[in-house]
């Protein structure tokens, strides 16, 4: 027997661009002769039975919001096995025979136990701001997240220089150093505190105070979060160099705001991509992109740390110091 009725959730924290996919996702789904269910609230919602039947008006004017209009949250329970029994049992009470699943390695985790352990058709689409997705070169709301921030470290910069100080600004990465290193290279900022990579304090403040010697006024230091909070390194370079330093803490800022136009046609194309898995009876399966090329990947491997190019970049962002 075919496919004949999916539901489509997000899940895990939002990401803009979510809306374009599920937007994607509902219309190319209809165009196909599928019936559509909205998931609220992730797997939360599913366990719930937080669920609506979603047509072509449904997803109307969303594809330039940001957020995501289903919700979405992160659910201890559906992590046991009981918690898992009442996400099957509400899909076979309505009749939904496969899942996409937006997000990101949560909940791609959650889309294999519902493969391996209950035989549930999944479709992944990588939606998480880190772009911590292995097998795809983006993942849906990197872009804007990263433009978010440069915005913002754009306009910190203006007070650095007029101030003459030192800021150490806090964007979000809890174990991925990328949206850090795409906003010091994009940003000009003259360091970074990565979870890939490790850092001396003691040498980072050694080049503050020797390039103050030469007449440098300002700087602009970006932590990752999964490092350190910013405060913290703030306070101890200013106790080391005797210079003023304060801390901005960008937070969940980034994860809101309009997406791109790069992230929305990401989605769009990733939205169709997932329906299209499905259709063929793929299993086990994410969709990503790779050199341009929307790419078919196993869960399994999509899971799999992802790989940043730490050294090179580092390096160029010290040398254009």
């Amino acid at each position: 027997m075919g496919i004949k009725r999916i539901g489509v959730l997000t899940s895990g924290g939002d990401a803009p661009g979510m809306n374009a996919a599920i937007r994607s996702v509902v219309r190319y789904a209809i165009y196909n002769k599928l019936e559509v269910i909205g998931i609220f609230r992730g797997f939360t919602g599913l366990i719930n039975e937080e669920l609506k039947e979603l047509n072509h008006r449904s997803v109307s004017n969303i594809i330039n919001r940001g957020g995501t209009v289903l919700k979405t949250a992160r659910c201890e329970e559906f992590k046991t096995e009981a918690g898992q029994m009442k996400a099957v049992e509400s899909l076979r009470k309505n009749k939904i025979d496969a899942l996409v699943l937006i997000g990101g390695n949560g909940t791609y985790r959650g889309a294999l136990a519902l493969e391996k352990k209950w035989d549930i058709p999944c479709a992944g689409i990588p939606g998480t701001i880190d772009n911590d997705i292995s097998e795809t070169d983006f993942t849906i709301g990197a872009d804007t997240a990263v433009n978010t921030a440069l915005d913002a470290i754009d306009k910190i910069r203006d007070t650095a220089t007029s101030m003459e100080r030192i800021f150490v600004v806090e964007v979000m990465g809890r174990d991925s150093g990328y949206i850090t290193l795409q906003v010091a290279l994009a940003g000009g900022a003259e360091d970074i505190l990565i979870p890939e990579r490790r850092f001396n304090l003691e040498e980072m403040c050694h080049h503050i105070v020797e390039g103050n010697l030469r007449g440098k006024i300002s700087w602009i230091i970006i932590v990752a979060e999964g490092v350190a909070g910013g405060e913290d390194i703030a306070r101890q370079i200013s106790e080391m160099t005797s210079l003023e330093s304060r801390a901005v803490v960008l937070g969940h800022i980034q994860r809101g705001g309009i997406p791109t136009a790069k992230d929305r046609i990401l989605a769009t194309r990733l939205g169709q991509a997932a329906v299209d898995l499905l259709l063929g009876n793929w299993r086990r399966k994410a969709v990503g992109l790779v050199s341009d090329q929307i790419k078919v990947v196993d869960l399994e491997e999509a899971i799999k740390p992802k790989e940043l190019a730490v050294d090179n970049f580092y390096r160029l962002i010290r040398i254009l110091t």
